[in-house]
């Protein structure tokens, strides 16, 4: 194993438990795995995350953080708010079929840390509020409620196409969408 520059290895842990965490599962990858994947120590792994619990936490914030560029850069293309949201739904078609359908990671994560007060839960419930946020401002005042069901139709689309190994439910689910707003 080569030598890693200070600050070097927290990025390299942080690539690998990316990818290993959505591929794998997040308890089913321990830190040993970790670390010989990003080519550290496991001393190196602690010394930038000082637990695992916070290495899945920096994950999915790195993930959210990758998630919120990829909205802005799909939604920019469109002046219209209408066209805007329906746009997310193209945003979440491509961001789950790059990734092969393992699905959404913050879903798949929520189910494996079944503890609502857990601080992986929270950086879950900030990506989704924070989408359900982006969608209520593109919709007309006084009509809250559209931003739910939008919520559901993006949920719903992402969990199908799990099952489905497929695009197609993005594709209802953006039509439907299209009729709602």
């Amino acid at each position: 194993m080569g030598r890693t520059r200070p600050g070097d290895a927290g990025a390299k842990v942080l690539k690998a438990a990316s990818r290993l965490f959505y591929r794998d599962g997040i308890h089913a990858v321990g830190v040993d795995t970790v670390a010989a994947e990003a080519g550290v120590t496991k001393a190196a792994l602690y010394g930038n995350f000082g637990s695992k619990s916070r290495l899945v936490v920096a994950y999915l914030r790195e993930r959210d953080r990758r998630w919120q560029e990829e909205i802005d850069r799909i939604t920019a293309a469109h002046a219209d708010p209408r066209e805007r949201v329906l746009a997310v739904f193209d945003a979440y078609e491509a961001w789950l079929s790059a990734d092969g359908y393992r699905g959404c990671a913050f879903l798949n994560a929520t189910s494996e840390f079944p503890d609502p007060a857990d601080p992986v839960r929270e950086v879950v419930r900030h990506h989704k509020t924070a989408l359900h946020g982006y969608l209520r401002a593109q919709l007309r005042p006084g009509d809250p409620d559209r931003a739910d069901e939008l919520m559901l139709l993006l949920e719903g689309a992402a969990v199908t196409s799990v099952v489905a190994q497929s695009a197609q439910p993005f594709h209802t689910a953006k039509r439907l969408a299209g009729t709602l707003i």
